[in-house]
This record gives structure tokens, C-alpha cells and sequence, in this order.
């Protein structure tokens, strides 16, 4: 009687972002097996909270491996984890919520409280240990923010977590979180030592306990019997990484982690990546450690981009995506004279402004929807510039781009951005993203494999010299565009709340 074969062995990436969750199997070959995904949505109790209830990331994770596992075809023999961020979700001392998460720079709420901590503290003295200012971008003047306006939930938090160290604990009872998540909590975390600053941790959030801190790749610790029981295809005993947030995990799954790389992350919102061998600072944009140990990153995200086009397709009727993209590829550069400002939902970096609003600018009864379109994806290569330039201010030199996330499956949004921005970028052959990212960092540490080969580079996207002049000009007339119009949007965003 003959002896079965053993199962193939995969790996198991799973990443919670703002609107859905995504799970991937991939075997250690690099090729995915399977992919699936489940639908959420945030919460917004009141104007500039945006909160989601951790329950629910839990619920999707345990969902996505059942269904990735359930044909029994595989042996998984690590997790990748990963998630959106910086958020601040306050737990008891078991890992139970106190409240639902606050989410990253889309929740506004802590505007007085990044004014007090800053005026006690020192700006100097902040940007000096931490890299960074304090925006609606750190996690720790939202927890300040439960401290003061809910003191009965704050009085039970214990401990405090993000979307990738919470599923991480709640597969392993490790209670841990990675660099670059806690390198996003100013002023928690030292940036200039890579550790937690004791003295003023205990002033922002006093009486909790801060997690151990780890790499992005490193274990946390290895699946339980208890959640093995759950998911029969989880095994006890493999490990799992610490993981982190989603656009460095998205780095991970190009290879964007040696110094000299960027990545160029098309989604929902676009963000970018750069990392150094050495910290900068910087008042704008988001300095934070690196993937791996001994580098570091130099980020920076808009609050909206897809985002737009998303609800331009709404807006219009459209079904999906394929139409607008050719009715836009039709619109010449410039959009027949439109220029937009991106910042519907305000702005992260490097304009630090949550009372920014979108602006369109040139509309005629002429302009068609494809015009509108092209408009909106200029305007995201327009903040890509101007990223960029504010990267070059801080010393930065990029030698390698790669785009990932969705919108870099068309080329028509990376060719505007080349075009507008002077990049020459890699397309990856692989554009699934933060899960698969994760998925690499968990082959990496159960069998410390070489990925290299796992997404290469599938084509590249090189500028098109013969409109770099309009590009120039309309980039100039766009950062003129904001403070020409800032008062006026801070006063209807003044309405807009009541």
C-alpha cells in the first residue's frame, strides 16, 4: 500500500487595511497559490474620528486562513501579518478593547492634545529624539485624547496595540510591536536610539504598559493550541512575524529595503517609502525606522488619492474602473485645462493640514469626466513631486523606485507620475501587496530563504520627455494653488463641521 506525498509547504499572509482585509498563500517558491479578501468599513462618530472595532480584524483574519487553508493542500508553515497604521487600539491587561481603534492620519480628533504635548515637551526637543513633529499621523496624542475625553475607558487600558502586533497576539499571546509602528508614536519612541522614551511615555500615557519592541521580520512568538483549534490549517508551534504597517509591508513584498530604494504605493492613498542607512529629521514628512535592523525610513502619505477616483466613479454612475481609465487616457496632460488639489479628505504630508480641502480649478462646460479623471491622477503625481522634493531637502537620493498597489496594475497612473515627477519606475510582476509582503517576511524567518526571486520586476515605466514642460508649469501653478485658496477652504471646512 503506498504511502501518501507530503503536502506542498506555503506561507500565510494577511493584512487589515482601512476598507478590507486580504489574505494570500504563497508557497515557498514565491507563487501564489490563493488569494482572498473581506469588505469592512470604518466608523465615524463625529467629524475627524475615524475608528474601526478590533473584534473585527480578528473576525477577517481567522475568516481568510479558514478559506485559504480549508482544501487542506498545504502545510503553512509561518504567518506574515500586517496592517494600516499608526493606530492606537488601548486594551485591559488580557488584550480586551477598551474602546474601537482610532485610526492613522485620517482621524483628526487630537489637535489640542498634539498642542499641549508640544508646548510641554519642546518642539526642538521632540524633532531632536524623535524625527518628527507631532501630526494627526502619531498614535500617541490619540491615546492622550481617550486619557482626557473618556477617563473610565482609559482607566482600564493596560496595554496598547496596533492591527499587525494585535493579530500577532492574539495568534501567540505575545505582546510585542515592530520598529517602524512604534517609530510612528511620537514622541513614545526615540527614533535617535531605537527604543522606547521612558520619561516621556510616562507623561503622554501614563499607566500603560509599552510592548516589547522587535524588527517587522523577527517572530513574535508561534501559533497557539488554542487558535490552532480554530483553524485546523494552522498548525501549533509555527512561527509568526511581528509584522508591521501596511505600506512597509508593501515595500517588503517589492524588495524596497536597501537604502537608495523607494516605494511608490498607488491605493486608496498613495504613499511613499525611502529608506537611508542613517535617521534624518524632518518637520513635514515622517522619518521612522526601517525594515530591517540598521536602516531607517523616510515616509510620507496622502490622505486621499484613489480615493478620489473612486468616488469619481461613484459619482458618475460608472460600474468600474475600465472606462474612466480609457475615457482618461484619451484627456491629453493637463486635462484640458483642469488642475486639482488632492486633498479631500485634508492632508497628511507634506502639507500638514486637516482642514485642507479639494479644489478643481479651470472647469469649463466643456471638461468631460475623462478630463476630470486624468485631473485627479495628476494631482496625486503633483503630491508625488512634491514628496520628492521634500525628500531632497532632507538629504535624500533615490536610486531605485518601485510601485506597488493597485493602481499600479494600469500604466496609465504611473506613466502621469513618471511624466510629471522624472522617475523611471519598476512595475512588479505581483501587485497584491501588504499580504504578500508579509507572506515573504514569514519564508524568510521559518526557513530563511532567499526571496529575491519571489516579485520580480515585470516591466518599467520610463517619463515621457515631450511633456515635461507642461508637467513643469502645472506643477508650479499647483503649489500656488493651495495657500491661494487655503483660507477660504479652512473657513467652508469650518462649516462642514457645524
Amino acid at each position: 500500500m503506498g504511502t501518501m506525498a507530503p503536502a506542498a509547504k506555503a506561507v500565510l499572509g494577511v493584512d487589515v487595511g482601512t476598507s478590507s482585509s486580504k489574505g494570500v498563500l504563497v508557497d515557498l517558491d514565491g507563487t501564489i497559490l490563493r488569494t482572498a479578501v473581506r469588505e469592512h468599513a470604518v466608523e465615524r462618530p463625529a467629524p475627524g474620528h475615524v475608528e474601526m472595532d478590533a473584534a473585527i480584524w480578528w473576525a477577517e483574519f481567522l475568516s481568510l486562513a479558514r478559506e485559504l487553508t480549508a482544501p487542506g493542500d498545504v502545510a503553512v508553515t509561518a504567518v506574515g501579518v500586517s496592517g494600516m497604521g499608526p493606530c492606537a487600539l488601548l486594551t485591559d491587561e488580557h488584550g480586551a478593547p477598551v474602546r474601537p481603534a482610532i485610526l492613522y492620519g485620517v482621524d483628526t480628533r487630537a489637535e489640542e492634545e498634539i498642542r499641549r504635548i508640544t508646548h510641554v515637551l519642546g518642539k526642538e526637543e521632540i524633532l531632536a529624539h524623535c524625527g518628527a513633529l507631532l501630526s494627526s499621523q502619531s498614535a500617541a496624542p490619540k491615546i492622550a485624547w481617550v486619557a482626557r475625553h473618556e477617563p473610565e475607558a482609559y482607566a482600564r487600558a493596560r496595554r496598547v496595540f496596533m492591527p499587525a502586533s494585535y493579530l500577532a497576539f492574539r495568534l501567540t499571546g505575545a505582546y510585542v510591536m515592530d520598529h517602524i509602528s512604534a517609530s510612528q508614536s511620537p514622541p513614545l519612541y526615540c527614533l535617535r536610539r531605537q527604543e522606547w522614551h521612558e520619561d516621556w511615555s510616562a507623561h503622554v500615557a501614563p499607566g500603560i504598559e509599552l510592548p516589547a519592541l522587535r524588527w517587522p521580520g523577527e517572530a513574535a512568538g508561534t501559533v497557539t493550541e488554542e487558535v490552532a483549534a480554530q483553524v485546523p490549517g494552522l498548525p501549533a508551534g509555527i512561527p509568526v512575524i511581528s509584522g508591521s504597517i501596511d505600506a512597509w509591508a508593501e515595500a517588503a513584498s517589492v524588495g524596497a529595503s536597501a537604502p537608495g530604494d523607494l516605494m511608490l504605493m498607488y491605493g486608496t492613498t498613495t504613499f511613499l517609502v525611502a529608506t537611508l542607512s542613517e535617521p534624518v529629521a524632518s518637520r513635514t514628512v515622517w522619518p521612522t525606522s526601517g525594515i530591517v535592523p540598521g536602516t531607517y525610513s523616510l515616509a510620507g502619505g496622502m490622505a486621499s488619492s484613489g480615493a478620489i477616483t473612486g468616488w469619481l466613479r461613484d459619482l458618475t454612475g460608472e460600474t468600474d474602473f475600465d472606462a474612466l481609465v480609457s475615457e482618461a487616457a484619451q484627456s491629453p496632460p493637463g486635462a484640458n485645462g483642469l488642475l486639482m488639489l488632492p486633498y479631500f479628505a485634508g492632508e497628511r504630508s507634506p502639507v500638514a493640514d486637516p482642514s485642507a480641502r479639494g479644489v478643481v480649478a479651470g472647469l469649463t462646460l466643456s471638461h468631460t469626466r475623462g478630463d476630470l479623471y486624468r485631473a485627479a491622477l495628476e494631482a496625486a503625481a503633483y503630491g508625488v513631486r512634491h514628496h520628492l522634493e521634500t525628500f531632497a531637502e532632507a538629504g535624500l537620493r533615490i536610486e531605485r523606485t518601485l510601485a506597488v498597489g493597485g493602481g499600479a496594475g494600469r500604466d496609465l497612473w504611473p506613466q502621469i507620475v513618471s511624466d510629471v515627477t522624472g522617475l523611471t519606475q519598476q512595475i512588479p510582476a505581483s501587485t497584491v501587496g501588504a499580504s504578500f509582503g508579509g507572506a515573504r517576511l514569514a519564508a524568510e524567518l521559518a526557513h530563511g530563504l532567499d526571496t529575491a526571486h519571489w516579485n520580480p520586476s515585470d516591466h518599467q515605466v520610463v517619463p515621457d520627455p515631450a511633456h515635461r514642460d507642461r508637467y513643469d508649469e502645472l506643477y508650479r501653478l499647483y503649489r500656488e494653488l493651495y495657500p491661494a485658496t487655503r483660507d477660504i477652504t479652512h473657513a467652508l471646512a469650518e462649516l462642514q463641521r457645524g
